[in-house]
């Protein structure tokens, strides 16, 4: 069983910039299209943005374009978000996930693997 563990999370300010990172406990070999999702208090998990095995493809929510950037590393097992221009409603819960298919997910019921998640706050 893949473990995905999220990190980089913490507390920035308005405007400020976070780089998550999400690393497999193994070669993940078999996890193709990955994805990033949050949850804030009392709200839904939220897709934010997903990306293909080779990372040529791409999609983001429409509140997170042009200010998040979604990248991975495969053979560092690993996927990252920059964020920048944070706002204090991204203040949420941030996870990282995982699909055996290779069509961007943009739903958190078509993914197979979860991370922990990591808190990010934005607040001055």
């Amino acid at each position: 069983q893949v473990q995905l563990v999220e990190s980089g999370g913490g507390l920035v300010q308005p405007g400020g910039s976070l780089r998550l990172s999400c690393t497999a406990s193994r070669s993940i070999f078999g996890i193709n299209a990955m994805g990033w999702f949050r949850q804030a208090p009392g709200k839904e998990r939220e897709f934010v943005a997903a990306i293909s095995w080779s990372g040529r493809s791409t999609y983001y929510a429409d509140s997170m374009k042009g200010r998040f950037t979604i990248s991975r590393d495969n053979a560092k097992n690993t996927m990252y978000l920059q964020m920048n221009s944070l706002k204090a409603e991204d203040t949420a819960v941030y996870y990282c996930a995982g699909r055996i298919s290779d069509v961007l997910g943009i739903t958190y019921n078509e993914y197979n693997y979860w991370g922990q998640g990591t808190q990010v706050t934005v607040s001055s």
